[in-house]
């Protein structure tokens, strides 16, 4: 691979993955010291907590999608290859496109979707963990409502108006009020000759509650939330197996639907190379509290697919933006040290809070001890994620549609996008 030549006394640090993590620690690292090469699969930084309103039509794909090149126009020490990781050696790295040397390798590249070895909901369950996943939802759903139109029979348009969603993480919760919102507001309009009392929202959760990372007060409270929204909230079931058809339950019930969404848990993404005693049994890189993977010298791991295992964590942290920023934070002044002879600081999480948003004016939000919901709750969560995405535009857009949305009970971007068949004959 062609890279640019170190620059005297430079150290290399390649970067895999432009998440949180790997976008920060890209931004941290100053010019003297450091050359950054920034690999990763796409060519933009996605914002993940908004996906399901790219799926729900509420929001365009560009709002929460921003060109890499474009945030590093003015990082003349930063380069950015579009490339795979195929295998990590000592001190290279082969990915799709050439192999790289490195001083320092940092590992960032997230998590996947977690189906727990059941190829029945891999194959036919759908994921909501990057914006094609988003957008394929989103034509999932509105394809349904078309083929319920012309439906032959009462069974088979119950299941296309049945959404099941698996998981009662913020991602399930959130996903679930939005659909049942278009449902009450939006989808009759559209579709008059249907009826939408038909249309079931159902949320499936293995935990006795919803939210089982923040209090028990607010795990209850977002679920009154949304079965006063109309959801139908299951606690204490799992999804053993789904054909596309029909969702097969532990407790021996079945359920008929042709649309169901997995938001059940994540994985990290393995990557050849490491040491068998670095890598998890949810493929988590396990590092120790300065990110550095284990049995490794100059490789460190950061975000959702690494694990700092503690007294405090013994899972290692929750796979959220705020741990994959803090970690950044602390490598970039720890390389700094590295270079410099100094002691490395380790790694301690401060955690500013959790939140959740139901629907509009509904929302759960902890702040230490502090627990707020409803209208203010659903405030703070709004301008936390505004302040959050990168871009004056993309923050101008996405304030635009939500005061829309607010106004006129309305979303104007139910497009279903698909390739023409031409560029479908074109690929195969």
């Amino acid at each position: 691979m062609d890279i640019p030549p170190i620059h005297g006394d430079q150290k290399r640090v390649v970067i895999v993955g432009a998440g949180f993590a790997g976008l920060t620690l890209a931004k941290k690292l100053s010019p003297p010291c450091f050359q950054v090469i920034l690999i990763d699969r796409n060519n933009y930084h996605q914002f993940q907590p908004l996906l399901y309103q790219v799926a729900t039509s509420g929001l365009e794909p560009s709002s929460i999608s921003f060109p890499l090149r474009k945030i590093f126009q003015h990082y003349k020490n930063v380069f950015i290859r579009i490339a795979e990781v195929k295998h990590i050696h000592k001190t290279t790295i082969e990915t799709s496109v050439g192999t790289i040397e490195y001083d320092f390798l940092v590992l960032a590249h997230g998590a996947e979707t977690n189906y727990f070895k059941n190829p029945s909901l891999q194959h036919n369950a759908l994921s909501m963990k990057s914006v094609g996943d988003a957008l394929y939802l989103r034509n999932t759903l509105l394809q349904n409502f078309e083929q319920a139109l012309i439906a032959k029979s009462e069974k088979e348009r119950k299941a296309l108006l049945q959404i099941i969603i698996v998981g009662g993480g913020p991602t399930g919760v959130e996903l679930a009020g939005a659909i049942t919102e278009m449902k009450n507001n939006i989808l009759p309009k559209d579709y008059p000759e249907l009826d939408f009392n038909q249309m079931k929202v159902v949320l499936i959760e293995a935990f006795p509650r919803l939210l089982s990372g923040i209090s028990e007060q607010s795990g209850k409270k977002a679920q009154q939330y949304l079965e006063s929204l109309g959801v139908i909230v299951k606690n204490n079931l799992s999804v053993k197996n789904y054909d596309g058809n029909v969702v097969e339950l532990n407790n021996g019930d079945t359920m008929s639907s042709r649309c169901l969404v997995w938001a059940a848990g994540v994985k990290g993404m393995p990557i050849n190379g490491l040491p068998v005693s670095a890598v998890l049994p949810n493929s988590r890189i396990r590092v120790d509290s300065y990110n550095r993977v284990h049995e490794m010298v100059n490789v460190f791991a950061l975000g959702d697919v690494a694990s700092i295992q503690s007294k405090e964590s013994p899972k290692g942290h929750p796979q959220v933006a705020p741990v994959a920023i803090q970690q950044a934070r602390l490598l970039a002044r720890n390389l700094k040290k590295l270079v410099s002879g100094e002691k490395m600081t380790a790694f301690q999480y401060q955690d500013k809070g959790s939140m959740a948003t139901v629907g509009r004016n509904l929302a759960v939000v902890e702040i230490g001890k502090l627990k707020i919901s409803g209208a203010i709750a659903w405030i703070i969560w709004m301008l936390v994620h505004l302040m959050s995405i990168i871009g004056v535009k993309n923050k101008l857009f996405i304030l635009i549609n939500w005061l829309w949305q607010y106004v006129t009970y309305d979303q104007s971007l139910r497009l279903i996008l698909k390739p023409s068949e031409n560029n479908k004959k074109s690929r195969s």
